[in-house]
C-alpha cells in the first residue's frame, strides 16, 4: 500500500477511526520525540521532527495510522545551561504514554508501536511498556529509529558513542528541515564518555550542548540515512501486524 499523505489519527473525524479499526486497522504508531537543546546549529524540535518525519513516511508506505507526536518528554540531562529544553520528569513521560496508551485501547485498535528519536527517552519509554505488557489489552512495542538495524546503529555511531547533534541527526535534518539549520554555528565537539563509571549531565560533558563531527554531515548522506531508517521502520510495521505471540503462533 502507497499513500499520497500519511493517515494522521488527528486529522480524521471519530467515524473516519472507527471505520478504520472495523476494517481491519488493529495497528497504529505513537512518535515519541523531545523539545531540548541541540547545540549551536540544530533546533530544538530535532528530535520531534524526526519521529514525525520517520512515522509519516512509513505511514505512506503502509497505511498505518499515526498518532501525534509527543514532544515534551524525558530531557533534564540537559539541564538549564541552554534555554529551550522542555522536560518532563521520567515517571511523568512513563504515566503520560501509557495513559495515551488507554485511549489508544480505548478507541479499538488492539496493537501500539512506540516510535522513539531521544535517547533519554528509553529508560521510561521501556518503563511504560512493562506496564501497558502486565496491564493486558494492548500488544506494545518500542522501536528506537538510531538502532533499527545494525547498519543504522553503525551509521549513527560513527562519531560518537554518547552522540547529540552530531553527524546522524544533522544529515537528516539538512534532508529534512535545511531552513531549520544555523551551518554558520555547526562547531565539532568529542565525546568525552568513554570510560567513565558515573553518570553526567550534557552540561558537564559538552561545551555547546553537542557531542559529536557535525561538520561532517551533508543532506545527500541525511537523505540515504532517512530511506534506511523509513524502509526498516515500515518492514517493522508489517511484521507487527500478523505478529501473534511466539506459543501461540
Amino acid at each position: 500500500m502507497t499513500l499520497t499523505r500519511p493517515r494522521l489519527l488527528d486529522e480524521m473525524t471519530w467515524p473516519a477511526i472507527a471505520g478504520l479499526v472495523e476494517s481491519g486497522h488493529d495497528l497504529c504508531v505513537l512518535p515519541v520525540g523531545a523539545t531540548e537543546q541541540h547545540g549551536r546549529h540544530l533546533p530544538v524540535s530535532t528530535d520531534s521532527d524526526i519521529a514525525t518525519a520517520i512515522c509519516h513516511a512509513a505511514s505512506r508506505r503502509t497505511g498505518v495510522p499515526v498518532l501525534p507526536t509527543v514532544w515534551a518528554s524525558s530531557s533534564q540531562a540537559h539541564t538549564a545551561k541552554w534555554p529551550g529544553t522542555l522536560a518532563l520528569p521520567p515517571r511523568l513521560v512513563i504515566d503520560v504514554v501509557v495513559e495515551l496508551a488507554r485511549w489508544v485501547r480505548a478507541g479499538g485498535f488492539t496493537k501500539l508501536l512506540i516510535v522513539n528519536a531521544h535517547v533519554g527517552n528509553l529508560g521510561p519509554l521501556k518503563v511504560a511498556v512493562d506496564e501497558m505488557r502486565h496491564a493486558g489489552g494492548l500488544r506494545v512495542g518500542l522501536l528506537h529509529w538510531y538502532e533499527l538495524t545494525p547498519e543504522i546503529a553503525a551509521a549513527v555511531t560513527a562519531d560518537a558513542d554518547d552522540w547529540h547533534a552530531h553527524a546522524a541527526e544533522t544529515a537528516i535534518m539538512l534532508h529534512l528541515r535545511p531552513e531549520l539549520v544555523d551551518r554558520g554555528e555547526i562547531r565539532d565537539d568529542p565525546d568525552r564518555t568513554e570510560g567513565l563509571v558515573l553518570s553526567y549531565t550534557v552540561a558537564e560533558t559538552s561545551v555547546d550542548g553537542l557531542t559529536g563531527s557535525p561538520s561532517r554531515a551533508t543532506a545527500e548522506e541525511g537523505a540515504r540515512l532517512f530511506e534506511a531508517v523509513v524502509s526498516a521502520l515500515a518492514d517493522r510495521i508489517e511484521a507487527a501486524r500478523t505478529e501473534a505471540p511466539p506459543r501461540l503462533s
